[in-house]
């Protein structure tokens, strides 16, 4: 039962943000608050892959509630405490927007 409602509210997330957005009246910041809410949500709800493949044994682990996957890269890149892959999703990040991360810390 839990995986069906699971995959009802996976498949019904993007056409109701859609019907959402046409009617919010200020639609200004709409979908970078939608980003950010479902970074938070990432972040709690895959913990144990980030925490196994971004960051080493003793960095900073990611999965505080209400916490962007950026935070804590950014917490673990001022760290040292990157992995390879975390280095990786650091620079990719840095080239949308530069020090991404590092401006990410406790900014949530």
């Amino acid at each position: 039962m839990g995986f069906l409602l699971f995959i009802i509210a996976y498949v019904l997330y993007l056409p109701l943000t859609i019907w959402n957005f046409c009617l919010v009246e200020n639609k200004k910041g709409y979908f970078r608050s939608s980003a950010i809410t479902i970074d938070k949500l990432a972040n709690r709800e895959f913990r144990t892959l980030w925490n196994k493949k971004l960051r080493t044994e003793n960095g900073y682990k990611f999965g505080a509630e209400n916490e962007t996957i950026s935070s804590a890269l950014g917490k673990n890149q001022r760290d040292k405490t990157l992995t390879k892959t975390g280095e990786k999703l650091v620079w990719l990040l840095d080239k949308i927007e530069e020090n991404h991360c590092l401006k990410s810390i406790n900014n949530f």
